[in-house]
C-alpha cells in the first residue's frame, strides 16, 4: 500500500510520525507540505479521508489564522481549504494517507491503523 505523509520537517510530532512508520518498515512518499502547498482540491480531499469535523485540519494557534479574524466553528469545509492553501502553516500535521483512509498523527500512534 502507498503511504504519503503530508510533513513538516521542523515540526516534532511529525518527525516522530515517520520514525514511527519506518519503524514499522512502512516508507512513506514525503510530502513538505509548506515547500510544495496544497492546492484547494487536495485540501478538500483531505478534509473527506480524514473524516471527522474540517475543523480537525486547521491550526488556530498560528498568526495566519488569528489575521482570519474568525473562530474555528465559522469555517465550513470550502473555508477551511481555501485558508489552508492560502496559508499551509495552518495545516494540522502531520497527516498519513493511505489509499481511501488518512490520519492525523497526534499522537504519532494514531496513524498505525492505516498500516493494517
Amino acid at each position: 500500500m502507498k503511504l504519503t505523509i503530508w510533513h513538516n520537517p521542523r515540526c516534532g510530532k511529525s518527525r516522530q510520525t515517520l520514525e514511527l512508520l519506518r519503524s514499522k518498515s512502512a516508507e512513506p512518499t514525503i510530502r513538505e507540505y509548506l515547500k510544495d502547498p496544497p492546492s484547494k482540491a487536495e485540501v478538500e480531499k483531505l478534509i473527506d479521508l480524514v473524516g471527522g469535523s474540517p475543523h480537525d485540519l486547521i491550526r488556530d494557534g498560528e498568526p495566519e489564522f488569528k489575521a482570519l479574524g474568525k473562530k474555528k466553528a465559522d469555517l465550513g469545509k470550502a473555508e477551511v481549504a481555501k485558508a489552508i492553501a492560502a496559508h499551509p502553516i495552518l495545516m494540522q500535521r502531520p497527516i498519513v494517507v493511505a489509499g481511501s483512509r488518512a490520519a492525523i498523527g497526534r499522537p504519532p500512534e494514531a496513524v498505525l491503523p492505516l498500516l493494517k
